[in-house]
């Protein structure tokens, strides 16, 4: 296994680095430890993260996943794909209490990222690699990114039995898996279904539940995250969307835009002119065809 780590910056408060696995195996790792709470931001690949017997958390594009410090975990990554994900770590002074992971009804906590937050990650990692970004905004937009990230961890289900949350999430689970794997693949619900072992009808209904989006909504999700680097890195947007699983470019911006709130190339503009702040002025989020 081949991990390289990086620290893009560093403060009292907040330490942001940059971690890429490469070279990996689909079995488990070692045991491992953190000394400060982490919040690890996947920008591609997929992980999986094991902290008791049978139960685990999936980090994609799409998802932030909490690991509270001094807590033991192990990291497996599915489809021996690796990843690579943006690191903040913090102290215990700007962690949510429900958030630890240490008893049943906590489990080891991700959730699906808000629009904003997926670009704000992939815009602050680019600018602190470029060494754009001054002390002062790498710490404003580390903190807004980790508050937007955490805000969006969802607890567990309280009205479910245990037995069927567990069930139902390995289902969900086998589903956001293939998804991350193959993110472009043409899916359908009768194959998506077929991977989570349960009725068509019955994986929309569950998945929205356990979610809190649709099964379309979530695939388009993983595709557009996963067009965050190429768009600004200035590949050719044609290509970026086909590359993706787009019919087209005009699909493409359609989606991005009512997702993100803002074209592709606009996107691309603000970036280079290093309009980070304003790009909070124009993500709306709109959902519509996405849910």
């Amino acid at each position: 296994m081949n991990i390289t780590r990086r620290t893009l910056f560093d403060s009292q408060l907040l330490q942001i680095g940059l971690v890429e696995a490469r070279n990996v195996s689909e079995q488990c790792g070692d045991v491992e430890r953190q000394s400060r709470n982490v919040l690890a931001l996947p920008l591609s690949g997929l992980f999986s993260k094991h902290d008791a017997p049978g139960r685990h958390v999936l980090g994609t594009p799409s998802h932030g996943v909490f690991i509270a410090a001094d807590t033991p975990y192990r990291l497996g990554y599915p489809g021996a794909i690796g990843d690579r994900a943006l690191i903040l770590r913090f102290d215990d002074a700007l962690a949510p209490d429900d958030l630890d992971g240490r008893t049943d009804e906590a489990p080891a906590s991700n959730g699906l990222l808000p629009a904003e937050a997926m670009l704000l990650r992939n815009l602050l990692c680019a600018r602190l690699q470029r060494g754009a970004a001054d002390k002062f905004e790498s710490e404003a937009r580390g903190l807004d990114l980790l508050a937007m990230s955490l805000g969006a961890m969802r607890p567990a289900d309280a009205s479910m039995r245990r037995s069927t949350a567990a069930r139902l999430t390995r289902s969900v689970h086998r589903v956001k898996e293939a998804v991350a794997l193959a993110p472009a693949a043409k899916w359908n619900v009768e194959r998506l279904a077929h991977i989570a072992f349960l009725s068509p009808f019955h994986l929309c209904r569950m998945f929205r539940r356990m979610t809190g989006t649709s099964l379309y909504g979530y695939v388009l999700r993983e595709r557009l995250a996963a067009t965050l680097d190429a768009v600004l890195d200035g590949e050719d947007l044609t290509a970026v969307a086909f590359a993706a699983g787009f019919a087209s470019h005009s699909h493409f911006t359609a989606c991005f835009s009512g997702f993100f709130g803002c074209t592709p190339a606009a996107l691309r503009r603000r970036a280079k002119a290093g309009e980070v702040g304003e790009l909070r002025k124009i993500v709306t989020a709109r959902r519509g065809p996405l849910l």
